[in-house]
């Protein structure tokens, strides 16, 4: 079998968690070739991920005469195709209410990538979110191309109305299957495709437990670290109000915003506001290693999140044996409740202010317990390579057929 996977821009900061995917199937036996339809324009941090932009084909960026003679000749060879296809492209233009610019360019992006991919021998492709880079593998497969997996993560695909503007009913139907991340995303998938129901699978996300060693005895660390892009939909807003209520008991806490993004000036204005520059500190972006030695060296990791699907980020926290402080939307319940860490509404300054105040006054011991059972429902639920290989067997099967 030839497997390939197709993303939007990648790699990218956030997409740490889809290279370590690719990767692990590939330690399984399968090699993976990566497409993308464009890199980001953004500064990679992470070497593996600099190493990464050099192992992927690009569609977008790159030669714009190669992209043109592939459409040309797509179209050229198999002009009642291209027409057979133009009823769905129309209908996902509607769908997404005429954003016609773009939709334009998915299909020139589709005719592109299925002369590609077609004189690569690919059988099957894989993608990441039911969005643009689904839409051209299911393109892809109209013109004859190979069959097309997708993730599901949330949260905003799965929010109200974004669904039907994303018409994951017709790229559910035309996909092999469709993977949920978590129980409630298989449900919302259901909802909105339910004559493809029978086709969701779900593998939950992973990480590599042997480079998230876990940690039975946690340091006396008056440190939380928080991960993740500072953005509204993160809630990092509301880490100062609430640390501004526990610094007179605990003056040393404090707390590390790993991450940047368009909130940071909002996030600094309210750090300022509630006079906790000395305990909250906005670090930036960090490797994956920084990281690590963080989550190391801190008592718990913080998450006030609105909208997510299942962070990473969360099972890299408990895998190393950290309790998490976080919120009570999506798929996070399916993971973290109080035999792990503290679980809260999303906006609720003073939840956070009261579990902040609580992982503070836990002994070692209590917070080793906590740790312990994080790391277990990890290893259970969560092991990279064993989602790789659930993955790899459905792979198979479909290029099989």
């Amino acid at each position: 079998m030839k497997l390939a996977y197709l993303l939007n821009a990648y790699p990218l900061i956030s997409t740490t968690f889809i290279r370590r995917e690719i990767a692990a199937i590939e330690a399984a036996g399968q090699p993976v070739d990566r497409y993308a339809l464009r890199y980001w324009d953004g500064t990679l941090v992470d070497p593996d991920d600099i190493a990464e932009q050099e192992r992927t084909h690009y569609i977008l960026t790159g030669s714009k005469a190669a992209l043109l003679i592939d459409v040309l000749l797509t179209v050229l060879r198999h002009p009642l195709r291209v027409l057979q296809l133009l009823p769905l492209w129309w209908r996902v233009w509607r769908n997404a209410d005429r954003k016609f610019v773009q939709h334009v360019a998915y299909l020139i992006e589709a005719l592109a990538f299925y002369r590609r991919v077609t004189r690569a021998g690919i059988d099957h492709v894989h993608t990441h979110f039911s969005t643009n880079a689904t839409t051209v593998a299911m393109f892809a497969r109209r013109l004859g191309g190979p069959s097309y997996s997708f993730t599901v993560h949330g949260p905003d695909e799965l929010v109200p109305g974004e669904p039907a503007a994303l018409s994951i009913t017709e790229k559910a139907r035309d996909a092999a299957f469709i993977i949920a991340i978590t129980r409630y995303c298989r449900d919302r998938i259901a909802q909105e495709a339910p004559e493809s129901a029978d086709k969701i699978r779900i593998v939950h996300c992973g990480i590599d437990l042997d480079g998230f060693p876990f940690d039975p005895q946690p340091p006396e660390s008056s440190r939380i670290i928080c991960i993740g892009r500072l953005c509204a939909n993160k809630g990092q807003v509301h880490i100062p109000p609430a640390v501004a209520q526990v610094v007179s008991e605990f003056p040393d806490l404090e707390v590390e915003l790993i991450g940047g993004g368009e909130d940071e000036d909002a996030i600094r204005a309210a750090i300022a506001a509630h006079g906790v520059e000395k305990h909250v500190i906005i670090h930036g972006w960090g490797t994956g290693a920084y990281v690590r030695e963080q989550l190391l060296a801190g008592r718990a990791m913080l998450l006030p999140s609105y909208a997510e699907g299942l962070p990473i980020g969360i099972m890299e926290a408990l895998a190393i044996g950290r309790p998490v402080i976080t919120t009570t939307i999506a798929g996070i319940p399916e993971l973290v409740d109080a035999g792990c860490g503290w679980i809260f509404a999303p906006g609720d300054e003073d939840a956070i202010a009261r579990a902040l105040r609580d992982v503070m006054r836990m002994t070692p011991a209590e917070r080793a317990a906590l740790g312990a059972e994080g790391r277990r429902r990890v290893e259970e639920r969560h092991d990279l390579h064993k989602q790789a290989r659930q993955l790899l067997t459905m792979f198979r099967e479909t290029a099989a057929n």
